[in-house]
């Protein structure tokens, strides 16, 4: 258990973090439970966050510079915490998506991070692994506020089939991740297309990859293994991985078609209509 005496802010941003918040909450003349009253969160919690023993998240973090006047402090800080939260081999493309203006992925099995419910992601999180599970499905569901911001980027996902039908969870679990997709279906910045199993072999039978473009930095194109990340910037590997984006957006259903065919099984598969 980390003393509050010795936190040191430099350790780590949930450390500075910590060291923050108490510094900020003492230059209010207030106690922990005093602040938990005025944000909606009780004192243990406050305790804990200052401590860096337990994650903070954006709401708390909004409600507290709300309460102390802290200008925004600790939301700034906040992105911090999350993204050093993530496995170390995954920060750099944490990064990278951060960055891009277009973001181009393949799926072969699963709905990718970005468009995750919080069901949905604790469930493949703690698929062989729950320790700490609310807090690593917290850190995975921040990643997703690169779509809020106010220059988002525009993130297009080719969706195998197969991602539609493989269970994630219980049935309610996977209906509510199937509406999430179609919530996305007026939002221009955002484009789901499926890949259907009668499109036979394809382009991208090598496996999941995504391609990130920026604004004036070369394009990146992203694999990913077992607890590795294989980012490149290799110019024959993009030209290569953006010629099989194209065959794979060509060979997909159409954004309306895509649309109608998650309705369908989540209609036939969950007994849900959707409008």
């Amino acid at each position: 258990m980390t003393n509050i005496n010795v936190l040191d802010p430099g350790a780590s941003p949930l450390d500075y973090y910590g060291f923050e918040l108490r510094r900020l909450r003492e230059a209010a003349g207030l106690t922990q439970r005093q602040l938990g009253e005025i944000v909606n969160y009780t004192g243990s919690l406050v305790g804990q966050i200052e401590t860096a023993r337990k994650l903070p998240t954006p709401e708390f973090s909004e409600r507290v510079d709300a309460a102390l006047g802290a200008d925004g402090l600790l939301s700034r800080l906040v992105v911090l915490v999350m993204r050093s939260q993530l496995p170390a081999w995954f920060q750099q493309v944490a990064e990278l998506q951060a960055r891009a203006t277009e973001i181009y992925s393949f799926e072969m099995g699963m709905v990718p991070g970005l468009l995750q419910t919080r069901g949905y992601a604790s469930a493949v999180l703690g698929a062989l692994d729950d320790a700490d599970l609310d807090d690593r499905t917290a850190v995975r569901l921040d990643r997703q506020r690169i779509l809020d911001k106010g220059e988002p980027p525009l993130y297009w996902v080719v969706l195998f089939e197969t991602a539609l039908y493989l269970e994630i969870d219980a049935p309610e679990t996977m209906r509510e991740q199937l509406a999430h997709l179609l919530s996305f279906e007026r939002n221009p910045l955002v484009n789901v297309q499926v890949l259907p199993f009668k499109a036979g072999a394809h382009a991208g039978m090598t496996g999941s990859f995504d391609v990130y473009r920026f604004a004036s930095d070369p394009t990146i194109v992203y694999t990913e293994g077992y607890g590795s990340a294989h980012p490149t910037a290799n110019p024959e590997t993009v030209k290569d991985c953006s010629r099989r984006y194209d065959h794979l957006q060509a060979a997909a259903l159409s954004l309306k078609d895509s649309a109608d065919l998650i309705r369908r099984v989540m209609e036939d598969r969950y007994g849900d209509q959707v409008a």
